[in-house]
């Protein structure tokens, strides 16, 4: 059986939706994480960065995807119940723009999973160019391959949690850059996140004892002193 190349993020309530369109997007050769709320959505998102979000206008508020971390640059496609189109209140173009300025990308109107798999397959044409790299290394020891949700430490496979994946992630994407305890959390929790400072520097010290070959004399994660912690140039 093939691998799906890309994932999308599905979130709908209505059971006709949820099972035609998920339907299509397998049948199109997509992988489908399926959700009813954003919250799960956002759960499921921790473990497994999609390349694509289809969501329900009714169901999400999308500036709350936005804050999280792994998602900011996830293309999002609001769909529109074909029933409410015909309802005024719902299809002001203020209630639009509203919802494009919260994170939506294209706003679809109506149900038709022809005209939502095509829709797909554009987005994803159009971000391919300027995607990422599926896998980081750093200094032959440390290699994240985002594609498999993998780390391995001198060849060996290591187990992180959500959050200890998008740290070590942040660390990989600015090799050498001193991150203050703030925008660490920024970058993995999202900003204005309510999060103490000591919370970061527990998922620091779990993280050194999976990663490091001594934990109490770190060499990967280093502190800087007063300022925050980075990824150390000379290993």
């Amino acid at each position: 059986m093939t691998t799906p190349k890309d994932t999308i993020l599905l979130i709908t309530n209505s059971e006709q939706a949820r099972s035609a369109f998920e339907t299509s997007l397998k049948d199109a050769g997509y992988g489908v994480l399926m959700t009813t709320n954003e919250q799960a959505a956002l759960e499921a998102a921790q473990h497994a960065t999609p390349s694509l979000i289809v969501a329900d206008r009714q169901t999400c508020s999308f500036n709350r995807l936005r804050l999280q971390a792994n998602l900011r640059s996830v293309p999002i496609i609001a769909v529109q119940d074909v029933k409410s189109v015909n309802g005024a209140n719902d299809t002001e173009e203020e209630t639009y723009l509203d919802d494009l300025d919260r994170g939506a990308d294209l706003i679809l109107c109506g149900r038709s999973a022809r005209e939502l798999i095509a829709r797909v397959r554009a987005v994803l044409r159009r971000t391919e160019l300027g995607r990422k790299p599926a896998t980081y290394s750093f200094a032959g020891i440390l290699q994240m391959d985002l594609d498999r949700h993998e780390v391995t430490v001198s060849g060996r496979s290591v187990n992180l949690t959500p959050k200890e994946f998008l740290i070590l992630r942040c660390f990989l994407e600015s090799p050498c850059r001193v991150f203050t305890r703030q925008e660490m959390l920024n970058c993995v929790w999202g900003d204005g996140y309510a999060l103490e400072e000591h919370a970061l520097d527990v998922h620091i010290h779990s993280l050194r004892q999976k990663i490091e070959e001594n934990s109490g004399v770190p060499k990967l994660i280093v502190t800087v002193r007063g300022v925050g912690y980075k990824l150390r140039s000379d290993t």
